[in-house]
């Protein structure tokens, strides 16, 4: 599997695969879309001085983000004209019933920064772009912010990859430096996002 990746890395395919699984994990959040951003950041730094290498950092960036707004928006757009099914669904989990609600509640007061920060925290996008069309947010409030979302996380992701690889050396050690680096921005968006909102005592 490795091997693979490896291969996938050097060819154009990689910018589909990244796509594929990018825009597809708000819907499937266990899809490697991270490590796959990192995977190929990292490929890229390991092969200095190529004018035409693949994959290009710019276009892996550009894609990584815009498949993100992407999904995104499928989301939106299927929790708004499929609500009362996706109730059913998201009933049978208590879980994803408890971070519904708090997410949905938060993005619903204006809590657009929360979006980014969801975006980093595993399954946080997928209940934030579901629960906002189901309380029917307008496109003009969350597509700003999605649009930010996607970019902050494809930044990060790229970042950690390419930079890890070059200051690290070796393609294999950066992106596990890389990764690790990517899972706990996550564990710290997911402890952030659990914090119970308080609510100032009445005087």
């Amino acid at each position: 599997m490795i091997e693979t990746l490896g291969s996938l890395t050097a060819s154009p395919w990689i910018y589909v695969l990244v796509s594929v699984s990018v825009l597809l994990d708000v819907f499937l959040p266990v899809l490697p879309s991270g490590v796959l951003v990192i995977s190929a950041a990292a490929a890229a730094a390991a092969v200095p001085g190529a004018s035409a290498r693949v994959p290009d950092v710019a276009v892996l960036l550009t894609v990584a983000a815009t498949s993100s707004v992407l999904g995104d928006m499928a989301a939106y757009r299927l929790a708004r004209s499929c609500g009362p099914r996706l109730d059913g669904v998201i009933a049978r989990s208590r879980r994803l019933t408890r971070a519904h609600e708090r997410l949905g509640t938060a993005l619903a007061r204006g809590g657009g920064p929360l979006v980014v920060l969801a975006r980093f925290a595993p399954a946080g996008r997928s209940v934030v772009s579901l629960g906002a069309g189901k309380t029917r947010r307008k496109v003009a409030e969350f597509l700003p912010w999605s649009v930010l979302a996607g970019i902050s996380w494809a930044a990060y992701s790229v970042a950690l990859g390419y930079f890890g690889t070059q200051w690290l050396g070796t393609a294999w050690l950066g992106t596990a430096v890389s990764l690790i680096a990517l899972f706990t921005a996550g564990s710290l968006a997911a402890f952030l996002l659990r914090r119970p909102t308080t609510t100032p005592a009445a005087a």
